[in-house]
């Protein structure tokens, strides 16, 4: 059967790939899970409930979760089901960003998962008019669950009004309304249809290497498009979906399910690795030398390097990669990056291991996906995003920025006709993203937006600077700053756990981060850091002085976007003192 609207995807599965474990969560130790039939059951239920409460087409209701759970989806397919178009927000953003996201959208019911969440919507329920009620996933005291609408449903199904809505929901109809965080300004409606979501998960269905019954992890947030899509194609896929049940558990989870995938940004992954650094690291004598020589082999990795390069790599996978790929549960066939700029030596590494990263390309405006690498000789190329998918057609503008036009496309912004025309032009969606073509690879160099003129006028792109200077293992973070100076100069987060097992060998001993950042150790090996990387840089690109930050950048602290990119101006505003440091101005 044809899948055109997202939850076609219920039926198809029923009739093609039903599985006995379709999605879990994990209860108070135990794996609860829900198959095929019951998924579409409740669904429906949940949809004949929606009904009741005299919810029609184009009706908007949000979503908020603090984690991943079945319960997502079955509201995100209840509202689909009848043409309401769902509205799904991260449960970090301020009162002020959900006040605004909610008047805008004329929300008029959401759905939390636990207490806090609930009593964050109970504060600012006054403030916004249209909004009824508040559902709870979590049992809550004096809160309304879930549950009550999935039993009213249960209680009073009508097949003949469903199928109606059903029928009335077409593919170019709104499915989801997903504001988009920013690093600047309001929160923009990005307007989805099925069409845009489904083209992109049935395009990607041919690119993966995902089978029916194979197993995926999921703790990336559901509200954002690049994990909501997979989820999607994993269901049309037969793919289990087991929700992690924090991030702290992610490695428990991954060893106790083994699955076949999940996906990643690239700030997981480098905590991945870290992690695996300080596990080898911490070994001794011979096991130690081993270790050393298998990441060494693992920095050298690439396609076809010849007979002595596969002599050794054979020889450090059976006696270090094969129990790296263990603790990850022994069946990954590959982990898809996205979100933000993956590190060179990050790929080489886990490839070394065996455990390909597919690194993609795509926004919140285009579904999300663009371009990806893909598993096969020629199909992955470290540095880019990969090839464009079928369907989509990319060009490159006389600026360098990248231009798209495809099915994946989105409607335009929520209420925003003006912002719309000035990103679609003559159907072309302009990204704010410069790029090129490296063969028929993609390649990122930078964001539009983000570019800087020195005081000399000599442009600078801060994004390619500091992903190369993140490739050392000193560097936990990095922001290039210089706007109308003189030269471009950077914070840096130092890395501190590499550091503080580096002082332990110089039997040097820091009581904090502060402290740290002030011993002249750091400060120099920093510098030699600063000044190797500086090197494969043109002139003007090179930093010429930089500044120590004491603790890391974080979503919480206020320096990241959900999606784990730098607010840059949140970082300028905290650090103005150092940057008065740096440049001797105010």
């Amino acid at each position: 059967m044809e899948v055109k609207r997202t939850f076609d995807i219920l039926d198809f599965c029923i009739k093609e790939r039903p599985l006995d474990v379709a999605l879990a969560y994990k209860i108070q130790g135990n794996w609860k899970t829900y198959d095929t039939q019951s998924y579409k059951d409740i669904s429906t239920n949940i949809s004949y409930g929606l009904l009741q409460l005299g919810l029609h087409k184009n009706d908007k209701v949000a979503i908020i979760s603090s984690n991943n759970r079945p319960e997502w989806n079955f509201i995100d397919m209840g509202l689909a089901m009848i043409g309401v178009t769902s509205v799904p927000m991260y449960p970090t953003i301020s009162e002020d960003d959900y006040k605004y996201i909610f008047n805008d959208a004329e929300i008029q019911y959401v759905f939390v998962s636990d207490k806090e969440l609930f009593e964050k919507m109970k504060k600012i329920q006054s403030s916004i008019p249209t909004l009824k009620d508040i559902y709870t996933f979590n049992e809550v005291p004096n809160a309304k669950s879930w549950r009550e609408i999935e039993k009213l449903g249960r209680d009073n199904p009508n097949a003949g009004k469903l199928e109606a809505c059903k029928n009335d929901v077409h593919e170019d109809d709104l499915l989801t309304l997903i504001y988009t965080s920013g690093t600047t300004g309001t929160p923009k409606g990005v307007m989805l249809t099925h069409k845009n979501l489904v083209s992109n998960f049935m395009t990607s269905s041919y690119l993966t290497p995902f089978k029916y019954h194979h197993v995926a992890l999921s703790f990336l947030p559901l509200c954002h498009v690049f994990e909501r899509m997979l989820i999607y194609l994993y269901q049309y896929q037969g793919v289990s979906v087991y929700y992690a049940e924090s991030l702290e558990t992610i490695g428990d989870n991954i060893r106790e399910i083994k699955p076949n995938t999940f996906t990643a940004v690239p700030r997981l992954i480098e905590k991945v690795y870290d992690k695996i650094i300080a596990g080898g690291s911490s070994k001794t004598g011979i096991q130690k030398i081993i270790f050393l020589w298998a990441i060494k082999v693992a920095t050298e990795f690439d396609f076809d390097k010849g007979p002595w390069y596969n002599f050794k790599h054979s020889i450090a996978d059976k006696l270090v990669y094969s129990k790296i790929r263990a603790n990850l549960g022994g069946n990954i066939s590959c982990i898809v990056s996205g979100s933000a700029a993956l590190q060179p030596r990050l790929q080489r590494f886990f490839w070394a291991a065996n455990i390909p990263i597919l690194e993609g390309y795509g926004l919140t405006e285009t579904s999300p996906v663009i371009a990806v690498n893909l598993l096969g000789k020629g199909k992955t190329k470290f540095g880019t995003v990969g090839e464009v998918i079928t369907d989509v057609v990319v060009k490159i503008a006389e600026d360098g920025e990248i231009l798209v036009k495809g099915p994946n496309v989105m409607k335009g912004y929520y209420k925003n006709p003006e912002l719309t025309a000035q990103t679609i032009i003559d159907g072309w969606f302009h990204t704010g993203d410069i790029g090129m073509f490296d063969g028929k690879m993609l390649k990122i160099t930078d964001r539009k937006k983000e570019m800087f003129k020195t005081s000399g006028g000599k442009y600078v792109c801060p994004q390619p600077i500091e992903n190369a200077f993140k490739e050392s293992p000193y560097i936990e973070q990095l922001m290039v700053i210089g706007e109308n100076q003189k030269h471009a100069s950077a914070f840096i987060v130092p890395a501190f756990a590499e550091f503080k097992n580096w002082l332990k060998e110089q039997n040097i001993t820091v009581a904090s981060n502060k402290e740290l950042i002030e011993n002249k150790n750091v400060i120099k090996l920093i510098q030699d850091e600063v000044s190797k990387y500086n090197q494969h840089l043109g002139k003007v690109e090179q930093i010429k002085r930089f500044e120590l930050i004491d603790h890391e950048w974080t979503v919480d602290g206020g320096e990241l976007t959900p999606t784990l990119k730098p607010k840059r101006k949140v970082i300028m505003e905290k650090h103005k003192d150092l940057y008065t440091k740096i440049y001797g101005i105010n």
